[in-house]
């Protein structure tokens, strides 16, 4: 083997998927967003350095050394003008670590920063970390709310019991990362979010000033939700030693609902005009396993507690190559980025496997948000809801009939 030939032939084909150009899907769509050709990230992008030993005399064959499953669940920020994901990473020894990727525009060309975070650890160190939230808080710092999981020593004879808790570090570039206390909670928690905005004491009377507010999924187990009743809130006086002590759930789970088994936030929602605009992730059980699929709704701007509009049904779900990875059948978002001339960058991976983007706009997912019919609950309702859309489109004239319709309506 040539070594040297390989090596370069190995540089060329990494280079040129990192600057493969990236372009809208083509079609009609469904007008809410449009997705693009490749994934954003893969296991591929990530640099080579990270799993090759460049030294003939060490490595002649060229081996990786250090191999990489996915990328996936990246919490995404726009600072100083650059696209920058905070990425799941997760090798094949299945442990998960942050690494940073960086985009001139947010779709294509995104390259990881030299080396992986170096996350400080709690008091007990987690044995796995993941799905880092990034918020950019208006006390001036990011935060970084993740899932550290542990096993479980309460059953010391099965190597699959696990906990899981809501970590807190923050930073102000990125690179370095100042570890806080795990969030304390009577449940296990999953899927915290950080609100970007200090809120006051209305919603909480045990809180007298302006407070901290997470987003919070309580479960009774690692998996299952048990009496966890869906997306909670919960206020928070001091982030440095944050403890859920009252929790109100916002956003129910639901039977025969995408949210049936569980649901929860995915990136920290987004300040309109109209509302707090939210993106969720919901997962019901089927005979193939569960499926994830994301959704929106719309919380008041004076009481972020309250829902005011939840458009029935999915919002994304996995199409195509996308449904088939690690874990079939998933689309999951914790980042999104909103652009100073509106555009969304909606940040999504599937099959827990590599990560992908869609672009929309605000005022498209505004319009979606409020004028999509709710979910009724029955089939009844659902019905009525096409059938009310019916009625309207008879009333608007179809500028060019379609080739043969029957008249019926």
């Amino acid at each position: 083997m040539d070594f040297k030939k390989r090596m370069i032939e190995l540089r060329q084909r990494h280079e040129a998927l990192l600057t493969r150009e990236n372009k809208p899907v083509e079609g009609f769509g469904n007008g809410i967003y449009e997705k693009y050709q490749f994934p954003v990230l893969t296991a591929e992008h990530t640099p080579l350095e990270w799993r090759y030993d460049f030294s003939e005399q060490d490595n002649p064959y060229l081996m990786q050394r250090i191999m990489m499953n996915a990328v996936l669940n990246a919490g995404a920020i726009k600072l100083n003008g650059r696209y920058l994901l905070v990425c799941r990473v997760e090798g094949a020894d299945r442990k998960s670590f942050f690494a940073v990727a960086e985009s001139p525009n947010g779709i294509d060309n995104f390259r990881f920063w030299n080396e992986p975070i170096t996350m400080p650890e709690d008091t007990i160190p987690a044995t796995n970390v993941y799905d880092m939230r990034v918020t950019q808080h208006e006390d001036g710092w990011i935060y970084g709310v993740f899932c550290a999981e542990r096993h479980d020593d309460s059953q010391p004879g099965n190597l699959s019991a696990a906990t899981a808790t809501a970590a807190i570090a923050r930073t102000k570039d990125l690179i370095t990362w100042q570890r806080l206390p795990d969030l304390k909670s009577r449940s296990q928690q999953r899927n915290v979010v950080l609100h970007p905005e200090f809120v006051a004491a209305p919603y909480n009377p045990t809180v007298r000033d302006e407070a901290y507010a997470f987003y919070t999924r309580p479960q009774d187990g690692f998996i299952d939700t048990g009496s966890g009743g869906g997306i909670g809130w919960a206020l928070v006086k001091d982030i440095t030693h944050a403890e859920v002590k009252e929790e109100i759930i916002i956003n129910p789970r639901h039977y025969h609902t995408i949210q049936e088994v569980k649901n929860g936030e995915g990136p920290a929602p987004l300040k309109t005009e109209m509302g707090w605009l939210h993106l969720a992730h919901g997962v019901r059980g089927t005979a193939d396993g569960l499926r994830y699929v994301l959704y929106t709704y719309m919380t008041a701007l004076d009481d972020p507690t309250r829902v005011i509009a939840q458009p029935g049904g999915w919002f994304l779900v996995p199409e195509g190559q996308e449904y088939v990875g690690d874990v079939m059948n998933v689309a999951f978002s914790n980042g999104w980025i909103l652009d100073d001339d509106g555009r969304v960058l909606i940040y999504y991976a599937t099959a827990d496997t590599r990560l992908h983007v869609a672009v929309s706009s605000l005022d498209r997912l505004i319009d979606y948000c409020l004028h999509t019919p709710e979910d009724g609950l029955t089939t009844a309702a659902s019905v009525e809801n096409i059938k009310k859309l019916i009625r309207k489109n008879k009333q608007t004239p179809s500028p060019l009939p379609l080739k043969g319709e029957s008249g019926y309506l």
